[in-house]
């Protein structure tokens, strides 16, 4: 989900990337206040002409061969992986941050962004083996695990209570900007 990072990164080499997922407290003059997981109040100052998306339900079933997805995930102690989330991002997002890296939706999670190669119903779920950067990964998906794609949003949706995730940077003197916002619409929140 690197995709959905600030594109000011380029501009500020220095500044720290940040994931927000919370609440929101309020939103005025393009700063948005968000009451975080962990309990802190932070002010996110919104770029201007920042993007604003939703999520929509989708389901494990909705995924296929040739797709493009974002799939947080844990160790089994099975060995392999299993799914915390899914995110079957539209085509015009193929590509967006390819690959395997530590991730913070739980202790020790990973997202992979990486095209499906495959996509298989078993007992305990279904498989997916994805690539990226020429290697593979093999998710299974228990039943019960959210997925996701996106769905059009505006910033009308950005109202207090509604559950965001914010990909961000945070520079040296704490100030923290985004360029996108990712709110939970219609009773579906991100699960990312």
């Amino acid at each position: 989900m690197t995709g959905l990072a600030s594109s000011s990164s380029a501009q500020n080499p220095n500044a720290q990337q940040v994931r927000l997922r919370g609440s929101i407290v309020q939103f005025s003059d393009a700063v948005l206040t968000v009451k975080t997981r962990e309990g802190q109040t932070v002010d996110v100052t919104l770029a201007q002409g920042f993007n604003v998306s939703g999520v929509a339900r989708a389901s494990v079933t909705d995924i296929k061969p040739g797709d493009y997805v974002g799939i947080a995930s844990l160790p089994k102690a099975a060995g392999g992986d299993g799914a915390l989330e899914v995110l079957i991002f539209p085509p015009a997002l193929r590509g967006a941050g390819e690959g395997s890296f530590a991730w913070d939706l739980k202790p020790n999670s990973t997202m992979t962004n990486a095209t499906v190669a495959n996509a298989v119903k078993g007992v305990e779920g279904r498989r997916v083996t994805v690539t990226y950067h020429g290697q593979q990964k093999t998710i299974a998906i228990p039943e019960g695990t959210p997925v996701v794609t996106f769905a059009p949003a505006t910033q009308a949706d950005l109202k207090p209570g509604a559950i965001v995730f914010i990909s961000a940077e945070k520079d040296a003197d704490g100030a923290i900007a985004a360029q996108r916002v990712v709110v939970g619409t219609k009773g579906v929140v991100p699960p990312m």
